[in-house]
């Protein structure tokens, strides 16, 4: 690779189903090099679906050398249980990154369909699409596959979008930073 590239994997996590997405930006062009999703088996215990995701985004990692990782945060949803094991799924997509000492970036799913669409208010279909125009592609990608391609995108532009400079960087076990600011008590300071 040049050195004005890098290489990035998006992540979309999810209990049943984790797509990724890796993509490559050099200057401002932007290259598809692989998508794909990790789908756990619903019969298996929850580490065991953990554990599936773990070892299969260390392979993706292994194979694809991404430089960055950048991955969708999850909000609170109807149901505290669904939204409880995401959160065991994203962290075992984090642990995969934060294993082979990877730098991780957080998005908002408003901030991805903005960067990538134009709005933070965008369809499933037309973050598909985005993604398949943006990284001329010849057929649209899976919907977690396009969702993790998407976040891979918003990363490369630098989180623009809506919010884009409050995306949350973390790899360092010490205090949250929010590029070039610092979190104390859920504030930017």
């Amino acid at each position: 690779m040049a050195d004005n590239t890098v290489r990035i994997l998006g992540i979309d996590p999810g209990l049943r189903v984790t797509g990724f997405g890796v993509i490559e930006k050099s200057g401002q062009r932007l290259a598809y090099v692989a998508s794909g999703c990790v789908k756990a088996p619903q019969s298996g215990t929850l580490p065991d679906r953990l554990a599936v995701i773990l070892e299969s985004l260390g392979e993706v990692i292994e194979t694809h050398h991404p430089g960055e990782v950048a991955l969708e945060k999850v909000f609170v949803n109807v149901n505290p249980e669904s939204t409880l094991a995401l959160g065991q799924a994203r962290g075992a997509a984090i642990s995969a990154a934060v294993l082979a000492k990877l730098p991780v970036s957080e998005y908002t799913a408003l901030q991805v369909k903005q960067a990538v669409v134009g709005t933070g208010h965008a369809r499933k279909e037309q973050v598909q699409e985005m993604v398949r125009r943006l990284l001329r592609l010849a057929g649209s990608p899976s919907p977690d596959a396009a969702d993790a391609l998407a976040c891979a995108i918003c990363h490369a532009h630098g989180g623009q979008g809506w919010g884009g400079r409050h995306a949350t960087r973390s790899a360092v076990p010490n205090a949250p930073t929010v590029r070039g600011y610092r979190v104390r008590r859920g504030r930017l300071v």
